[in-house]
């Protein structure tokens, strides 16, 4: 029999929990709540909604009218995050049956015209009539905004990601066409939308079939989509071995028929998150070989009198990496990039465990103070995955969870089964011990060097001398080019628009920060310019409301050592000011690389397309002379503002994160200690690589 646990009291709270974002206040916010322990031998049959899935399921809240008029409000941009969000949001409907224990194969195809295809084998959209629109299943969740079986009162889901009923209906709206086939009950069913989610029949049924499961096939309306309407192969296929990851035992294959010969992967993973972060840690060293795995389930008794059962898992692993960054979680399979109540519960429990396990095993003696949440981060990556059927979300871009009960449900399961594990496997304990340990002397070494650049480069009393800055102080209008070399930052300064546009020269390479302890990156020089000018401090303590300048435009050679220097800086914001790159605050300026002189006019080509293109344009000779720029320096003061910094001309390329999972390993492959990841990557691209300059 399981030993009953204590109540802990506010004052209890430790110093390690406050570390780890509790307060007296969360604790006692939580405290309100009844909790009760669930079976999780067979959490899909646990969660596994109705099969009876018919029309008393769809509830209508709204209509639709307002999507075209709109769209950024339903999908956030019409650019290419936008276009891509009308997959996510029709796979997520997919996945909702997988959720909902009916579905264990999905397929999303992108067909020759660039339409895209979803299949799943679930219980199919109801095809019967709707009480309160009149309008069948399939016709009302695809034209009537927020209708749906997601609202919890119908019963045909228990959980899902797509909560806010928009999916259908949104995707409807802003394609050309859209096309729905249900296979349901022996019958199949046919309806087709055009310009915009109108009906040009009723659904009907166009033959028998034993198969179960419901097809959408969509074309993005390019009148909605002007930027771009072709879909990317990559960014869809990393989105679906995410959700394959997430959704352990369920097919998700993607099929691109573009191509003269057709492109196919298929993602499947028994082993759910265990299997996320051995993918995540591929090519990095392990510090304990297994990955830890914690789950559990609560019944919670709400203020209101109403039960839901919220599901948690974890999955843990420590390697040799240096940053603290590697904790990614999600709830409903949608990503919480700003975490919230699951994090906060974690980070607790990790804290505490560590600390308890090491002082019960002495493995730290009585006058070391506890291991901070840093500490016990460094070098983990984790994933944190809870079910729940009425998430609440917080923070500017609603990707932080905020219902409190789901804080302790996940510290209770990462507390006992962790502290299980560690006592199960003490040789592996040890060395995770150990990593703590030598983080734990790393920050202590770290915080001497934070203590000295507090006030100055925190504190920002002072610009860096070799900031040429401008005069505006409006953030919003105001521009930061980090040039590489003087001589280019003297061209810089004297051909920019001193209003808007800020210079800050770099003096060679920067320090790699995935390789250095903190100590040595808050010594060097040119970072601290950096975090001088850009004014909002660093890692927990930066502030996105403080940045100086909106954009922040890394501008380097056209050459190996340029690009070497970006790689470096776009490793230094990912790892200490990420939310720049995820505000989409980061540029690169793009220099072209070739001036042709003809007729007294100088002409500029930004790749070898363009060079032919411009060529044939002005119709010369084989052999007439043009010039090749290898670097930033070879431009005056004039030629590099028309070519690269005036906004009314200029090229640059905004850099964002779709999937930090995969940017981690990026940026790991890239700069890391391992060496064969860079060769692998080598090796795979050297084939496209033109003008390499050595």
């Amino acid at each position: 029999m399981e030993e009953e646990k204590k109540p802990v009291t506010p004052e209890q709270i430790t110093e390690a929990d406050t570390d780890s974002g509790v307060t007296k206040e969360s604790f006692m916010e939580e405290s309100k709540f009844h909790y009760e322990k669930q079976d999780v031998s067979n959490e899909r049959e646990a969660e596994k909604a109705d099969e009876h899935y018919s029309a008393d399921n769809i509830q209508v809240l709204e209509g639709l009218e307002a999507v075209r008029k709109r769209p950024g409000m339903y999908i956030g941009t019409t650019g290419t995050a936008g276009l891509h969000h009308l997959v996510w949001e029709i796979v997520d409907n997919a996945i909702d049956e997988a959720l909902a224990g009916y579905c264990d194969k999905i397929i999303v195809t992108i067909n020759k015209d660039n339409s895209v295809s979803v299949s799943d084998n679930g219980r199919g959209v109801p095809v019967d009539i709707v009480p309160k629109s009149g309008l069948s299943g399939v016709e009302t969740a695809f034209t009537i905004l927020h209708a749906g079986g997601k609202f919890g009162e119908g019963g045909g889901y228990k959980v899902s990601g797509g909560l806010h009923g928009v999916g259908a209906s949104v995707v409807n709206a802003l394609s050309k066409w859209c096309e729905v086939v249900v296979n349901k009950e022996g019958g199949k069913y046919f309806i087709r939308f055009e310009d915009g989610g109108k009906i040009i029949d009723h659904l009907k049924r166009v033959g028998d079939t034993e198969e179960r499961g419901t097809t959408v096939t969509f074309l993005p309306d390019p009148d909605i989509f002007v930027e771009n309407t072709i879909f990317n192969y990559e960014t869809i296929k990393n989105h679906l071995r995410q959700m394959a990851f997430l959704n352990g035992g369920v097919s998700i294959v993607i099929v691109d028929d573009r191509p003269e010969t057709p492109v196919s992967e298929t993602f499947l993973y028994e082993g759910g998150i265990r299997e996320y972060v051995k993918f995540i840690n591929v090519n990095k060293l392990p510090v304990n070989n297994d990955v830890i795995y914690c789950q559990g389930a609560e019944e919670v008794t709400l203020l209101d009198g109403t039960k839901e059962r919220i599901y948690g898992e974890v999955a843990l692993q420590w390697t040799d990496a240096y940053s603290s960054d590697g904790v990614y979680s999600f709830c409903n399979n949608i990503t919480t990039k700003e975490g919230g109540t699951h994090v906060e519960g974690f980070n607790r429990a990790l804290t505490n465990t560590i600390n308890s396990y090491a002082r019960e095993r002495k493995l730290i003696d009585d006058k070391t103070p506890n291991y901070t949440n840093d500490d016990c981060r460094e070098g983990l990556t984790c994933v944190i995955s809870v079910k729940h059927p009425n998430p609440q979300y917080e923070g500017q871009t609603k990707t932080k969870l905020g219902n409190s009960e789901v804080r302790k449900i996940v510290a209770n399961l990462v507390s006992d089964q962790l502290y299980t594990y560690l006592m199960e496997h003490p040789e592996e304990a040890k060395k995770i011990i150990e990593k703590v340990k030598t983080a734990g002397k790393a920050r202590l070494a770290a915080q001497a060097a934070r203590e000295s650049i507090r006030k100055t480069v925190l504190g920002i009393t002072t610009l860096p001398g070799k900031l040429a800055d401008c005069s505006s102080k409006e953030p919003s209008e105001c521009e930061l080019f980090i040039v590489e070399g003087n001589s280019a930052g003297g061209s810089a300064k004297t051909g920019r628009d001193r209003h808007t546009q800020a210079i800050l020269p770099l003096r060679g390479k920067i320090l790699n920060v995935e390789k250095a302890r903190e100590e040595r990156i808050f010594k060097n020089g040119e970072i601290g310019n950096m975090i001088t000018a850009i004014g909002a401090g660093i890692r927990e303590n930066f502030d996105i409301e403080k940045i100086r300048y909106h954009k922040i435009v890394i501008m380097t050679d056209a050459d190996v050592d340029g690009d070497h220097i970006r790689i470096l800086l776009l490793t230094f914001f990912y790892r200490f000011m990420k939310p720049l790159i995820d505000n989409g605050n980061v540029y690169i300026a793009q220099p072209p690389l070739y001036k042709i002189d003809f007729k007294g006019k100088s002409y500029y080509a930004y790749n070898d397309d363009q060079l032919e293109t411009l060529k044939k344009a002005l119709k010369l000779k084989s052999g007439y002379p043009f010039q090749r720029y290898k670097g930033l320096g070879e431009m005056d003061a004039q030629q590099l503002w028309e070519t690269t910094m005036d906004p009314k001309v200029r090229k640059m390329i905004r850099i964002t994160v779709d999937d930090a999972a995969k940017a981690d390993m990026a940026f790991t492959d890239l700069m890391g200690e391992e060496v064969e990841p860079r060769k692998d990557f080598i090796s795979k691209n050297a084939r496209f690589v033109k003008n390499l300059d050595i």
